[in-house]
């Protein structure tokens, strides 16, 4: 889980946005998507594992995933929410 004093300081590496944790909604919806195949990240790589934790930036079309208590905050990590 990511400590309050840590999510206050990220943002989104593309438009700045604030980010928080990602609901249980959020990340059932994604990883409903993940498991029927065919997601696929910013930078346009296949996602096939499904997400334990994610940071949504502030206008909720976008989430980082958080592995092993990393976010990977890079552009291409991104994965929209919407499909």
């Amino acid at each position: 889980m990511i400590k309050p004093e840590l999510l206050a300081l990220l943002a989104c590496p593309q438009t700045g946005q604030s980010l928080s944790v990602a609901g249980a909604d959020v990340l059932g919806a994604v990883n409903g998507r993940i498991a029927a195949g065919g997601v696929k990240n910013v930078g346009g790589a296949d996602v096939a594992d499904q997400l334990v934790e994610a940071l949504a930036r502030e206008d909720g079309q976008v989430i980082y995933p958080v592995r092993d208590d990393i976010p990977m905050l890079l552009i291409d990590e991104g994965i929209s929410v919407g499909g």
